[in-house]
C-alpha cells in the first residue's frame, strides 16, 4: 500500500517572512482557501505571538478552514504557546508548532543556554502545547548544523512528551542531499521510539538545494514536507510545494509515497500568491513560470507533436495550465460574477465590496474583450487595497513625446482630501512617481520596479510591482490596470499605504 507524503504548507508563515510579502488578514484567508480546495493537510498560518495582526489572521484563517489541519508557530515559550492555543480555538483541526535552536552556535550565542536547559525548554514546550491539542509538532531550528548526538537526545525527549510530529529544518540552506538524506536516517534509526512521530523536513534555498534536500530527506523516510507556493519565504526562500508535489506524482517509479494535491489547482494558487504578495513569477520557474511547457527550439516542437512525452514529462492541464478560459465579458451579469468568484475560492466580505468589484469589472470589460481568471483575482486584490487605503488614485495625465522631456500630472486623495501636482521625469512613470512624492515626501527609496502582463495580448492589464524602503521596513505594493503608467502609479500608492499601515508587521526571524 503506498504511503501518504503530507504537505505543509507554511506560505503564510514563512512564505509571509520575505521581506515585503506581509499580508492582510482577508488576503491569507483567501490563500488559504485556496491551499484547501487544492488538498494541503496542513496549513501554517502564521505565528500568533509576533503582533495582534497576526493572532488575529490565525484566527480567522482557523475560524475559515474546515478541511486542512491549522497550525500555528510559537517559539518554545509559555507565553507564546498560549497565544497560538488561543488563536487557533475555532479550528475544525489544529496544530501547534514549537521550536527552539540546537546547533551549537545558536545555543551559545542567541539562546545563551546550555544543552540541558534547551532540552528541558523542549519538553515543557511540548507539554504546554499538549493543553490546547494532541497535535504538536516540534523543530530542533537549525538542525543542519546540530550535532548528532544532541539531536538524538532532544528528540527521544519530546516525542516522550507527546510531539506526534519531529521536524527537521534546514534552516540556513546549508547542507547538501546526500548529507540531509543521511541525517534523516540516522536519526529514524538511532532514536528509539522514533517509530512514534512523523518525520518532517524543511528546507531553505540559500544554495538551490532546498527541493533536492527535501526529496531526499522522502527517500529516506521523511513523511512531510514543509513547503510554500513559488517557493516564497525567507531570503532564498523554502521548497517549492509545486516543485516537490509534481516531482513525487511524476516518478511514482522512484517515490515509495504520494500527496493528496490536487494538482490542476497548481498554477491559480501560484498566481494568487504571487498577486497577493507582489513577488512575480520568473518565466522559467518549474511547473508554474510561462514558460514550463514552451518549446522554442524546432527539434522539440516537432517530437512533441509527433508524441509529447518526447519533451514533455507532465501534462500542462494536469498542473492547471489552459484551464481558465473565456467565461465573463461586459455583457456578464452580477450574479454570473458573484458564481465565478466563489468558484475561484474568492468570497467577498460585504455587499458593498461585491457591488465595488463589480463595477471594477465593468470598467475593466470595456476596456479589454477577453476576461481571464487572472484578471478576477487582480480586480478582488485591488479592491481590498482600496478599502484598507489612505492615498488613492483620483486621475493621472501623462505626456510623451520624442525629443521632449516627460511629465505627469496627478490627482490624488489623501483621507479624501484631493491634492494636485505636476512633475517631470526621464520618463513617464518616473514622472508620475516623482509627482506623488511632490505631494507626500515620504523619503522611502525605490528597491524594485517590475512588470508583468496578467494575460496574453496587448489589451492584457499590467501588473506592476514596487518595492519601497524607509529606515528598517521594506514594503511591496502591487497595481494593475491596461495602462501600465496607470498600474505603476497604483503600485507606488499601494506601496505607500503600507508604510502608513498597521496592516504591515515586522516579522521575528524565526
Amino acid at each position: 500500500m503506498q504511503e501518504h507524503l503530507i504537505i505543509f504548507d507554511t506560505t503564510l508563515r514563512d512564505g509571509e517572512q520575505s521581506p515585503g510579502a506581509s499580508m492582510t488578514k482577508e488576503e491569507k484567508v483567501r490563500i488559504a482557501w485556496q491551499l484547501e480546495r487544492m488538498g494541503v493537510d496542513v496549513i501554517e498560518a502564521g505565528f500568533p505571538a509576533a503582533s495582534n495582526g497576526d493572532f488575529e489572521a490565525v484566527k480567522s484563517v482557523a475560524d475559515s478552514v474546515k478541511d486542512s489541519i491549522v497550525c500555528g508557530l510559537a517559539r518554545a515559550i509559555e507565553a507564546d504557546i498560549q497565544r497560538a492555543g488561543e488563536a487557533l480555538k475555532g479550528a475544525q483541526s489544529a496544530r501547534i508548532h514549537t521550536f527552539i535552536a540546537t546547533s551549537p552556535i545558536h545555543m551559545k550565542k542567541k539562546l545563551r543556554m546550555s544543552p540541558d536547559q534547551v532540552i528541558t525548554q523542549a519538553v515543557k514546550a511540548v507539554k504546554w502545547a499538549r493543553q490546547y491539542t494532541d497535535n504538536v509538532e516540534f523543530s530542533p531550528e537549525d538542525a543542519g548544523r546540530s550535532e548528532i548526538d544532541f539531536l538524538c537526545q532532544i528528540l527521544e525527549a519530546v516525542i516522550d512528551a507527546g510531539a506526534k510530529t519531529l521536524n527537521i529544518p534546514d534552516t540556513v540552506g546549508y547542507t547538501m542531499p546526500d548529507q540531509f538524506g543521511k541525517l534523516i536516517h540516522n536519526l529514524r534509526e538511532r532514536i528509539p521510539n522514533s517509530d512514534k512521530a512523523i518525520f518532517s523536513v524543511h528546507c531553505h534555498n540559500d544554495l538551490g538545494l532546498a527541493v533536492a534536500n527535501s526529496l531526499t530527506a522522502v527517500m529516506n523516510g521523511a513523511r512531510q514536507v514543509e513547503c510554500t507556493i513559488n517557493g516564497l519565504g525567507e531570503r532564498a526562500g523554502n521548497a517549492a510545494l509545486e516543485e516537490i508535489v509534481m516531482a513525487v506524482r511524476t516518478r511514482q517509479d522512484y517515490f515509495p509515497c504520494d500527496t493528496k494535491i490536487d494538482t490542476t489547482h497548481i498554477v491559480s494558487a501560484s498566481k494568487l500568491v504571487s498577486g497577493i504578495t507582489g513577488f512575480p513569477v520568473q518565466p522559467n520557474k518549474a511547473i508554474v513560470g510561462a514558460n514550463a511547457f514552451a518549446h522554442e527550439s524546432g527539434i522539440h516542437q516537432d517530437g512533441v507533436l509527433k508524441h509529447r512525452e518526447t519533451y514533455e514529462i507532465m501534462r500542462a492541464e494536469d498542473v492547471g495550465w489552459g484551464a481558465n478560459k473565456l467565461l465573463l465579458g461586459k455583457h456578464s451579469g452580477r450574479n454570473a460574477f458573484r458564481n465565478r468568484l466563489m468558484e475561484l475560492g474568492i468570497e467577498l466580505e460585504s455587499e458593498e465590496m461585491l457591488n465595488n468589484t463589480f463595477m471594477r469589472f465593468k470598467e475593466l470589460a470595456d476596456k479589454k474583450h477577453e476576461i481571464f481568471d487572472e484578471d478576477l483575482q487582480a480586480l478582488v486584490s485591488d479592491e481590498v487595497l482600496v478599502l484598507q487605503e489612505r492615498y488613492r488614485l483620483i486621475s493621472l495625465t501623462v505626456h510623451c513625446e520624442t525629443g521632449e522631456v516627460p511629465y505627469a500630472r496627478i490627482v490624488i486623495s489623501d483621507d479624501g482630501k484631493e491634492m494636485h501636482a505636476e512633475s517631470q521625469g526621464s520618463g513617464p512613470v518616473d514622472a508620475t512617481f516623482r509627482a506623488i512624492e511632490t505631494l507626500l515626501a515620504s523619503e522611502a527609496k525605490l528597491q524594485l520596479f517590475s512588470v508583468n502582463n496578467i494575460t496574453s495580448g496587448t489589451d492584457a492589464q499590467g501588473e506592476v510591482t514596487v518595492r519601497l524602503q524607509k529606515s528598517d521596513r521594506i514594503v511591496n505594493g502591487h497595481g494593475s490596470d491596461t495602462d501600465i503608467v496607470v498600474a505603476s502609479a497604483k503600485a507606488y500608492l499601494s506601496a505607500l499605504n503600507k508604510l502608513h499601515s498597521k496592516l504591515e508587521r515586522a516579522h521575528p526571524q524565526v
